[in-house]
């Protein structure tokens, strides 16, 4: 049995959520709207503040599905509502960004610098030079579009120069020994 799934998901009094044919779901709030589509074989009923998941049978993609429409459909809440953030930092002598209108502009040690441009719904903000973080109502997009600015520079192990997630622990190597073995 799926404990995720068998939870009902409250719905606050600013949200309304609209099951359409098809399992078809969009949720409105005060930060925006979100749409997603279901799989059809899953039962969703809205009843007096809360949303809940069923399931017809104890199928191996149906138990699969179960907890994960449920999670997927909280998260649509909680994004229309307060909206997600992730931070990065970015560690190395020189590296910085900057914001350039909407466009994230990173100096990473290249030759050139990176520019990025978010997606709809996707807003960038720098503190500092070396902090930014990435913010909208869609979880998924927001996390993509982190990896994607990290994925500019990644961490290195050796000295860790690169952009990371804030709080990422980079596991350091050793660097090169002496002239061991040569005689």
């Amino acid at each position: 049995m799926s404990r995720i799934g068998l939870k009902p998901i409250t719905v606050p009094n600013t949200v309304t959520i609209d099951i359409a044919d098809g399992n078809v779901v969009t949720v409105k709030g005060p930060k925006g709207e979100l749409n997603s589509a279901f799989s059809p074989e899953l039962t969703l009923t809205k009843e007096d503040g809360t949303v809940s998941v069923a399931r017809a049978n104890n199928d191996r993609e149906q138990r699969s599905l179960h907890g994960l429409t449920r999670t997927l459909l909280n998260n649509m809440v909680v994004g229309v509502t307060q909206g997600y953030t992730k931070n990065l930092e970015i560690q190395g002598v020189g590296y910085r960004a900057a914001m350039d209108g909407k466009t994230l502009v990173l100096t990473v040690g290249f030759s050139h610098p990176v520019r990025m441009t978010p997606p709809d719904g996707i807003a960038f903000a720098v503190d500092g030079n070396v902090r930014l973080s990435v913010s909208g109502i869609d979880k998924q997009a927001v996390g993509e579009e982190a990896a994607r600015i990290r994925r500019v520079r990644p961490p290195e192990p050796y000295k860790g120069k690169g952009i990371r997630y804030a709080g990422e622990v980079v596991r350091r190597k050793a660097g090169k020994t002496g002239k061991a073995g040569k005689k």
